[in-house]
Formats: structure tokens, sequence, C-alpha cells
């Protein structure tokens, strides 16, 4: 997909956004859902999507709802960074389908990283055990 066109009511992110598809929930309010990605780049691996906007892309984002959605980013991204101690922590974000955008709504990926072990390609991969995934989120809610 281009960079700019519209709005799929029935990309997976919409699903999840409306309950007619799972996720694994770390942080939720009216703002944004944070959960696990199912094909993570690396343990800890998290999602944080804006709700009640049908942006597909950082650039469609409402600017008088960016400020907001990125304090939940950064709210998101400290408790995994103290509930799972990396070394770092890479925030990434694409725009269109050349940049490696793959679902069409604006997320953020929170990605922990560790001294000396490789991180996973960008939506590819083994699809991650669902219990692993709930551990995980569990460790991280606490610090919320």
């Amino acid at each position: 997909m281009s960079l700019h066109g519209p709005y799929d009511n029935e990309n997976i992110f919409a699903k999840i956004l409306r309950g007619d598809m799972p996720c694994v929930k770390v942080y939720e309010d009216d703002i944004a859902l944070a959960f696990m990605d199912v094909f993570p780049q690396a343990d800890g691996h998290t999602l944080v999507i804006p709700k009640n906007v049908t942006a597909r892309n950082f650039l469609e984002m409402p600017t008088e709802k960016l400020g907001p959605y990125m304090e939940r980013v950064q709210k998101v991204a400290k408790a995994v960074e103290r509930a799972l101690g990396p070394d770092g922590i890479v925030l990434t974000q694409f725009n269109g389908e050349p940049a490696g955008q793959t679902v069409f709504h604006l997320h953020f990926h929170i990605i922990p990283r560790r001294r000396g072990h490789s991180v996973g390609t960008h939506a590819s991969g083994t699809m991650a055990d669902m219990a692993e995934l709930e551990a995980i989120a569990t460790e991280i809610r606490a610090e919320l």
C-alpha cells in the first residue's frame, strides 16, 4: 500500500480494537491500547496503537491527538524497561509499505534489546506462544 489512501476498517488492529480479534493486552485507556506482538522480534516486543482514530500512519495522525498518544507510548516503553531490564530499547514506526509497514493503522513497536542477542526480522518468523506472551505482559503491567 502507498503512503496515503483510505483507512481499512478490516485491518487486524481495527479488529483488535473492536474486540473481534484477541490480543495479549499490556495497557489500555481511552487514548491507546498496548499489546504483545504475536510475531515478536525479541522477548517483550510490544505494540502501542491509538484508539478512536483512522490514521493509517504517523503522517495522518491528528495533531491534537499526537501528544497524548506519544505519552502512552513513552509510558509503556518505561514499563517495558523497568519490567525486563534490557540493555536498550528500539522504538520504531513505519509509514507506508515501502518503509516496512504491514498493518495500516498507526502503531509504534517497543522492542527490548540485549547485548549479544540478535532480533528477528520485522513481520516474519513464527507466532509466539500465547502463555509466554501473557507471562511477559504480566511483568510489564506490574510496572505501569
